[in-house]
């Protein structure tokens, strides 16, 4: 290495030594103000208050540094006026007084430069440099010089600029998402600083990095809308569990904490939807139809007394009769609230009681002669009392108009489903009682909950009793304390102040109650009403109408990013039309976006899986492969003994670094799974085993070394094409049965 690069190096090294000293100052100034943060300073509030919000900030900082995992700092740009700015994961100053920044924020507006400058548009740029490390050791600089005019030169130069890039890219993987901070290319970071603030569609066939850019954006919101956004959270949606712990450590790395990552499963708090449907069951039930059929349900719970046969209340002062014209009455006054079910349920109840409280009014006080009714206001206001409190009124009321739970609704609507197809019926049918709930029924809770509504007028007459309390509880100290106050000299003004000098009892009750120490994310996760201040969602084209319906309600800004490419639609119930799905909530108010380079998938095993895809659609254009490997894939003929042909593909694949991923059919996962070590058919995969079985709906968004696929000829082409694109090295394919025509 010559001198001159030594130096560089040296440099680097140096900067990066006193960017890790600063960062141990930060922890240690933290730690010590977090210790020291209960202690009095100075003589006044000013003081305490000065020190909360300096002990807020470092938390903050701190946390953020904990959570950042990889290399604090990757990359440095040098301008033509001399100065140069390193880039990183968060940004830190120099030191508490001045704004200096030692490491610029990889979001902040000058840091775009290192991710869109080019030759023909450096953008003031005379380089870029890339830094990795290994901890606090620099162990490589990749340098791109963007002024060909500029003759200095470091020794690090990379003619082509990709070096990083390719690096990254055939890097072994370890069962977990990387963050692609480093590596961002111009189409990204396009997308991932839209300014667009409504429905963002990101569209891109596998391997464009759509779920990386999506997962960076929501970091870029966080860093540009943080006051509003760390307090209504960002959601993250993605497919299935497997999913979301693969792509869980990425917002972590990036310093974000504050995402509630889901799958649609998880979306109803309280429910644990791990139940299964048949692809048919579940296609009805995300259909657009089950919202309408579910509201006629919930109004047929709203019943009357058959005419001629009413309800007979007993009471001491005689029957009442619940006719079918007091009930009908009723209900068109609770229906014309047009509120939901449970809480248009009181006017049902008002209008009953009255109705009830006229007939006692009427016999009670009937004048035998046909005179007036000789009760006054207070003596019908005493009869309408009694009827509200009567056990039996209210189990009328109940038997006619009773309060139902998203849960209970459900589960006897499935029971005997109506308003639907027979045959659809016939698909979702199920065993009275049965509460195994699946992924699809949660936005169906979600549609019952919205047509039932929550009546918690018990829950806020109990809260507001418990504050009563506390507050009599503490006027009572306050009286106590000042009734024992006594002074040496009573005839002079005091000018000791007491409890009671600087707070009421409303306030000292108020500083008693149980602080919430949940996250915002908690907070989101445990209610349904949540309104988030963005949403992310992964492999959008697979949600249903009704899934639809659950996430809208959740995004009352219409504030999203969605991600997908239609052409691996593989659901039923999925939409896999961008305009169907948003046309109902926003017309055509949406921008649509495409990646169209595959950073994943080699060239020779993209040309093959797009060859299943043209087999159908003659027109289809994958993404563009920017690499090549060398390495066709390849099938093999297991003959009579499948899984030994596995067995034997799975040892000649396996990395001595990375992941192999075996794809094949649900039914024939034990038979596989048997010849495999440390494999176990129907249990929840371990991504970070370096043996993985999946089914190729499980593999949707996830990368793997190798890829074996087994049985192709039971996939659909959409989960085909889904399997083939998985691999980022090789790829191979073991069958007994025919092979689909393109891999023939």
């Amino acid at each position: 290495m010559s001198t001159r690069a030594n130096g560089e190096l040296q440099k680097e090294q140096e900067f990066i030594d006193r960017l890790y000293d600063r960062v141990d100052t930060l922890r240690g100034v933290t730690a010590q103000h977090v210790e020291d943060a209960s202690t009095p300073v100075g003589n006044g509030q000013q003081a305490r208050l000065e020190r909360d919000v300096l002990v807020a900030e470092r938390s903050g900082l701190l946390a953020a540094l904990n959570a950042v995992h990889g290399s604090l700092c990757f990359g440095r740009i040098d301008l033509h006026d001399g100065t140069a700015h390193h880039i990183g994961r968060i940004g830190i100053r120099e030191d508490d007084t001045e704004h200096t920044p030692l490491l610029i924020d990889w979001r902040a507006p000058v840091a775009r430069p290192f991710y869109l400058a080019t030759g023909h548009v450096p953008m003031g740029l005379r380089r870029r440099r890339h830094i990795t490390t290994e901890g606090r050791t620099v162990t490589e600089l990749h340098d791109e010089i963007l002024d060909l005019g500029d003759r200095e030169r470091s020794g690090f130069e990379d003619p082509s600029g990709d070096a990083v890039l390719l690096a990254a890219l055939g890097s072994a993987r370890t069962g977990r998402m990387g963050d692609i901070v480093r590596t961002i290319q111009a189409e990204q970071d396009r997308i991932i600083r839209a300014p667009h603030r409504g429905v963002l569609v990101v569209e891109g066939g596998p391997g464009t990095g759509k779920t990386a850019v999506a997962l960076h954006r929501a970091a870029f919101l966080l860093y540009e809308h943080r006051e509003l956004l760390a307090k209504r959270v960002v959601l993250v949606v993605g497919p299935n569990p497997a999913f979301l712990r693969y792509i869980g450590e990425v917002l972590p790395a990036l310093g974000e904490t504050g995402v509630m990552l889901a799958t649609q499963a998880e979306l109803f708090p309280g429910v644990h939807a791990h139940g299964t449907d048949t692809p048919r069951a579940a296609a009805v039930k995300g259909g657009a139809g089950m919202a309408e059929a579910l509201a006629l349900a919930v109004r047929d719970r709203q019943v009357l007394p058959e005419p001629g046969a009413p309800v007979v209340i007993p009471h001491d002062d005689g029957d009442l009769v619940l006719d079918w014209e007091i009930a009908y009455e009723a209900r068109q006054a609770a229906r014309e609230t047009r509120l939901p079910h449970n809480l248009a349920r009181p006017y049902f109840a008002f209008h009953v009681i009255d109705a009830l409280t006229a007939q006692l009014t009427e016999r009670i006080g009937a004048d035998p002669y046909g005179g007036p009714n000789f009760l006054g206001p207070d003596d019908i206001a005493q009869l309408g009392k009694g009827v509200a409190a009567s056990e039996e009124v209210h189990a009328a009321v109940a038997e006619l108009w009773p309060v139902l739970t998203p849960e209970d609704f459900l589960a006897g609507y499935l029971a005997e489903p109506l308003y639907l197809p027979e045959e659809d019926a016939e698909a979702i049918r199920r065993v009275p009682g049965d509460r195994e709930w699946t992924p699809a029924d949660v936005p169906l809770l979600d549609e019952a909950a919205e047509l039932l509504g929550s009546d918690d007028s018990a829950e806020r007459a109990a809260a507001e009793a418990d504050r009563l309390q506390r507050v009599a509880y503490a006027q009572g100290f306050l009286d106590l304390s000042r009734g024992s106050e006594t002074y040496e000299f009573e005839d002079e003004e005091s000018e000791v102040l007491a409890a009671h000098d600087v707070i009421d009892a409303e306030r000292m009750a108020e500083r008693h109650e149980e602080a919430d120490h949940r996250s915002a994310a908690e907070r989101a996760a445990a209610d349904r009403t949540w309104a988030f201040g963005h949403i992310i969602v992964d492999e959008a084209q697979e949600l249903s109408p009704m899934a639809w319906r659950l996430l809208m309600r959740r995004s009352p800004t219409r504030s999203m990013t969605l991600v997908g490419d239609p052409a691996q639609t593989s659901e039923e119930a999925g939409v896999g039309s961008w305009e169907r799905i948003l046309e109902p909530y926003v017309g055509d108010r949406f921008e649509h976006v495409r990646l169209g380079v595959n950073y994943r998938t080699p060239a020779e095993i993209m040309e093959l899986a797009a060859g299943v895809v043209r087999a159908e659609d003659p027109s289809f254009e994958p993404p563009g492969s920017v690499r090549s490997t060398g390495r066709t894939p390849w099938t093999r003929d297991a003959g009579a003994d499948l899984a030994g042909a596995v067995a034997e593909a799975v040892a000649e694949l396996t990395p001595e670094e990375g992941c192999l991923a075996v794809i094949a059919p649900r039914a024939l996962h034990e038979e596989v799974a048997s010849a495999l070590d440390g494999v176990t058919a129907g249990a929840e995969p371990d991504l970070t085993r370096t043996v993985v079985l999946l089914g190729p709906r499980e593999a949707k968004g996830l990368e793997f070394d190798h890829v074996l696929v087994v049985e192709p000829g039971r996939f659909g082409t959409s989960d085909l094409y889904v399997a083939l694109t998985r691999a980022t090295q090789c790829l191979g394919i073991v069958h007994r049965e025919e092979l689909p025509e393109p891999l023939r």
